[in-house]
C-alpha cells in the first residue's frame, strides 16, 4: 500500500472510514494466521478492503485530502510520447511511477504512495526537472503502466534477439514457447486500440514493414510497427481467433472476435484481404456502449432532437439516414431503436451484418448463400406483424419497394442510404426505380449527417480561427463576433491530439404536404432542396455553425467534412 501503512490504518480511523476496533479485529485474525509484524498493517488494509468496510478509492480520496495532493482517474488519462522517451519503462516499473506529461518545465507524474518523497526526488534529479505528482492506487498505476509500456516491452521479447521471449510469462493453454509472445502481442494490440477509444485496426503488409494503425475519432494514427518476419504469425492468429481458414490466402475472408475488456464484452469484426505483400486485416471494434447513447450525445441540439424524435416516432412511412460510409448512420440508427425499444413495441431488423446484437430487438442476418437476401427476409418480416422495421440499406428496387410497401400497410421503416445530402433520397430512390407517387406517399424524413471532431473538454481554449476558413464555411466578421470559438491544445487525456470522441451535424429534410405534391409531380433536387430552404430546412455546414459557435468543435473540421457542400 504504502511505506507507512500505520498512518494509513491511523487515518482510516481518525476519518471515520473504517473504527480502530475493527481494524485490531482484522489484525488478531491475520496473526492468528501467522502474518508477521512487518506485513501485518499493509495485508489489515488488503483485508479490510476485501471484506467490503472499504474501498482502496475511499482510502486513496482521504489520503488526497490530507496531503492536498489531486487524486486522478488513469483510465481517463494518456502518456504523451515525449515523456515514454524520457522515463524508461523500468523506472516507471521499478517504482511504479508513472509519468504523464511535461507542462511549464514541469513533469506531471501520478504515485501512489504521498509520504515516499524520496522517490520522487530521486525521479526528479534523473529527468533534470520538478515533478508535480497527483495520487492514484498502486493497482491502477501498475494497469496503466503495462497498458502505456506493455507494447514496448512485448516488442522487446518478441522482436529483439530472441533473448527474452523465454520470459514472457502468460497463460497461453496448449501455445508453444514460441506461439506465447505472438499471442500476448495481439491481445495487447486490441487491448490498446479499445483503451484508445479506436474504431479499426489496421494491419497492412507493405513491401518492406507491416504497417499498424489504429483509426481514432475518424482519423488513422500509426503505432509502432512489429517486424515485417513475424507478419505471417500475428495474421495466422488473428485469423485463427476469428475463426477464419489460416490454409486460404487467396479469397476475401470474414470472421468475428468476441473479448471481454473491463467488464464490457466488446465484438470486432475481421475481415481479410490479399494483397500483393500478403493479407491485409482490417478489424473492426464494435463496442456496444455506443447502443446507449442519448440522443444528445449523438450531437442533437434540442431542436433538432425534439423534430427527430417526433419523426421516428411516428406510426408508419419511412425514414432514411443518408450519408457516406464511416458517417455514423448505423449508430443513429440503433440509438434511435433504443429510444423506441418499449415492451409494447416488436422491432425487427434485417441486416448485412448485425453488427450489434440489442436485447428486446429481432435481428435478421442476411444469408445471400442460402437465399436469405434483403428483400426474402423481408417478406417474411411481414408475417411477424412488427411495429417498426429496420434495413440496413436499400440497395435495389425490390428492397424498396417490399419497404415503400411496409410502410404504406401500417409499419415504420428505417433504412440508409448513401447520398450527400438529405433531399437527394428522394432522387436516389426514383433513380433506383421506385415510382414518384410512392416515394411522395411512403417518405416522412431523410436525415443527412455527418461526424466531427469534439474538442477535448479537459484542455479545450478559446482561440481565434482563421478568417479564410471562418469565411469558407459561411461566417462573416460580425458573426464571429459573438460567437464561443475554442480548440483543444493537446494534453494527456486526448493523446495530445486536441480532440476527444465525435458527434453528428445533421441536415433533417422533412417531408410535408407541400413536399410530397412536388415529388409527386416529379420536381428536380434543385427545387426540392429550395422548398425545403424555404420551410426552414438547415443544412449540414449551418448546423456545423452552430456547434462551432458553442465551442464543441473547430471550423477547421466543420469545413474538413462539408467540403463539397453547396
Amino acid at each position: 500500500m504504502t511505506s507507512a501503512d500505520d498512518f494509513v490504518l491511523q487515518l482510516m480511523d481518525e476519518r471515520g472510514l473504517v473504527a480502530a476496533d475493527i481494524v485490531s479485529v482484522a489484525k488478531e485474525q491475520l496473526r492468528s494466521e501467522g502474518v508477521s509484524t512487518i506485513e501485518l498493517d499493509a495485508k489489515a488494509i488488503e483485508l479490510l478492503v476485501e471484506k467490503h468496510y472499504c474501498t482502496y478509492d475511499d482510502i486513496y480520496k482521504i489520503l488526497s485530502e490530507e496531503f492536498s495532493i489531486p487524486l486522478v482517474d488513469l483510465n481517463e488519462i494518456r502518456v504523451s510520447e515525449q515523456v515514454k522517451t524520457l522515463v524508461s519503462d523500468d523506472l516507471v516499473r521499478k517504482h511504479n511511477f508513472l509519468p504523464i506529461d511535461i507542462t511549464n518545465g514541469q513533469l506531471e507524474a501520478v504515485i501512489s504512495d504521498p509520504m515516499d518523497m524520496d522517490m520522487v526526488d530521486t525521479m526528479s534529479r534523473l529527468v533534470g526537472m520538478p515533478i508535480d505528482v497527483r495520487l492514484a492506487p498502486a493497482h491502477a498505476i501498475h494497469d496503466a503502466i503495462e497498458a502505456e509500456y506493455g507494447l514496448k516491452g512485448e516488442f522487446d521479447a518478441i522482436f529483439g534477439d530472441g533473448a527474452g521471449v523465454s520470459d514472457v510469462k502468460m497463460d497461453t493453454g496448449a501455445a508453444t514457447e514460441e506461439e506465447a509472445p505472438i499471442i500476448k502481442y495481439v491481445q495487447s494490440l486490441i487491448t490498446e486500440a479499445v483503451k484508445r477509444r479506436a474504431s479499426d485496426i489496421h494491419l497492412e503488409p507493405l513491401e518492406k514493414r507491416f504497417r499498424v494503425r489504429y483509426r481514432i475519432d475518424g482519423v488513422l494514427v500509426e503505432v509502432e510497427n512489429p517486424p515485417k518476419r513475424l507478419q505471417p504469425s500475428i495474421i495466422s492468429r488473428l485469423k485463427l481467433m476469428a475463426d477464419m481458414s489460416i490454409a486460404e490466402k487467396r479469397v476475401p475472408l470474414d470472421g468475428r472476435i468476441q473479448i471481454t475488456y473491463n467488464d464490457k464484452d466488446i465484438d470486432l469484426r475481421v475481415s481479410s484481404l490479399p494483397t500483393v505483400y500478403g493479407e491485409s486485416i482490417v478489424m473492426r471494434i464494435l463496442d456496444k456502449e455506443g447502443l446507449r447513447l442519448g440522443l444528445p450525445e449523438l450531437g442533437f441540439f434540442s431542436d433538432d432532437q425534439s423534430t427527430f424524435e417526433r419523426v421516428v416516432g411516428m406510426a408508419d412511412g419511412i425514414f432514411l439516414v443518408t450519408g457516406p460510409t464511416g458517417s455514423g448512420k448505423s449508430t443513429t440508427l440503433y440509438s434511435a431503436l433504443n429510444y423506441l425499444n418499449h415492451p409494447d413495441r416488436k422491432i425487427i431488423t434485417v441486416e448485412d451484418p448485425v453488427e450489434y446484437q440489442m436485447t428486446g430487438i429481432n435481428q435478421v442476418q442476411v444469408r445471400r448463400e442460402v437465399g436469405m437476401t434483403f428483400a426474402a427476409a423481408l417478406r417474411s418480416m411481414l408475417r411477424q406483424a412488427p411495429n417498426i422495421i429496420m434495413i440496413g440499406e436499400i440497395r435495389d428496387l425490390e428492397t424498396a419497394e417490399i419497404a415503400i410497401n411496409a410502410s404504406l400497410t401500417g409499419h415504420m421503416v428505417f433504412s440508409t442510404l448513401h447520398t450527400n445530402d438529405a433531399p437527394s433520397a428522394v432522387t436516389r430512390l426514383v433513380d433506383i426505380g421506385v415510382k414518384p407517387f410512392l416515394v411522395s406517399a411512403s417518405l416522412r424524413a431523410a436525415l443527412a449527417q455527418r461526424l466531427v471532431r469534439k474538442n477535448c473538454a479537459s484542455c479545450k481554449e478559446a482561440y481565434q480561427p482563421d478568417p479564410r476558413v471562418l469565411q469558407a464555411i459561411g461566417i462573416n466578421e460580425i458573426e464571429a463576433q459573438g460567437m464561443n470559438f475554442m480548440h483543444g491544445v493537446g494534453c494527456p487525456k486526448c493523446n495530445g491530439i486536441g480532440y476527444k470522441g465525435r458527434m453528428g451535424i445533421f441536415e433533417i429534410f422533412i417531408v410535408n404536404e407541400e413536399l410530397q405534391q412536388m415529388i409527386y409531380e416529379g420536381r428536380t433536387l434543385v427545387e426540392l432542396r429550395a422548398k425545403a430552404r424555404e420551410l426552414g430546412m438547415r443544412i449540414m455546414r449551418e448546423d456545423g455553425v452552430r456547434k462551432v459557435a458553442s465551442g464543441l468543435t473547430t471550423a477547421d473540421e466543420v469545413l474538413k467534412v462539408t467540403m463539397n457542400e453547396a
